[in-house]
């Protein structure tokens, strides 16, 4: 019997700063709102309100300095924090930054914007504001047919797979006469998905650790589904079945970029506890 986690599993650089930047103004604040989740992860949310850093879903609900997420915010949220005299302390990735800069960057010089990613995704929704809300969103080559424009630019959630970026980008180029594309998936997502991938098709099952409404674990979860015999996304070791390790020899483990180490390493422990029975 082997277990094996995969590397690049777990927490991103993105994920990693915005944790340290909490940490940071937490002991300075003595009040802190998030606008949003900090992360795609339940159990670290749970933790940082504990600590003090309350979830808001408007800015009325904010009396004190306002973290941005590492998922980023449109224009105008910046705008108005700054109108109600409240202090922004900005934890946006960089690598989401950059996408920004590029979706404006695209708008600014005419392009028809294309955001490749999901449409409820918070991070998505921030590219948005970039173009003045004018941008189209697809997420898969099929989705692409409906790009009607002659002159287009693309941009991408970080998070996305990159096999599928580029198998859509491939049905753009096939119908627009110019396409100006900005690949914005981050380096590290595309390393965690080809780690994923190669651990899968070497393994008889594979546990995808991360929160239900995390994008990237959930696009980590469809490659080994792809690529392995089975494959389960959980949150925590609580979720893991007894009855999925039976007859099973070789057993690997992924998370996501919001996954913290101490919850892979507690699965890793409870899946050892079971297949040793």
């Amino acid at each position: 019997m082997k277990i094996e986690i995969a590397e690049n599993a777990g927490f991103c650089y993105g994920v990693m700063r915005a944790i340290e930047i909490a940490n940071r103004a937490l002991k300075e604040y003595k009040s802190l709102y998030s606008f949003g989740p900090i992360i795609h992860n339940p159990q670290v949310v749970e933790e940082y309100e504990k600590k003090g850093l309350k979830v808001i879903e408007t800015l009325d609900e904010a009396d004190g300095p306002v973290l941005i997420r590492s998922h980023g915010v449109p224009p105008k949220v910046y705008e108005d924090i700054e109108k109600r005299g409240l202090k922004v302390i900005d934890a946006t990735c960089p690598f989401v930054k950059e996408a920004q800069r590029y979706a404006k960057q695209l708008y600014d010089e005419g392009y028809k914007v294309v955001i490749f990613g999901d449409n409820e995704h918070p991070e998505v929704k921030a590219h948005l504001g970039y173009t003045n809300y004018t941008a189209s969103v697809i997420n898969s080559p099929k989705t692409a047919a409906s790009i009607k424009a002659s002159r287009v630019g693309v941009v991408c959630q970080t998070t996305q797979s990159v096999e599928r970026f580029g198998l859509t980008i491939g049905e753009l180029a096939k119908r627009i006469r110019e396409l100006k594309v900005f690949n914005t998936i981050c380096d590290a997502t595309e390393k965690r998905q080809e780690a994923a991938k190669e651990l899968a098709k070497r393994s008889d099952i594979m546990i995808v650790i991360g929160g239900k409404n995390s994008a990237n674990t959930r696009k980590l979860y469809e490659i080994c589904k792809e690529n392995s015999r089975n494959a389960y996304h959980i949150e925590t070791e609580i979720e893991l079945e007894k009855n999925w390790f039976d007859g099973i020899e070789n057993i690997g483990i992924t998370a996501g970029a919001s996954t913290p180490s101490y919850i892979i390493e507690r699965v890793y422990k409870a899946i050892r506890d079971i297949v040793n029975g």
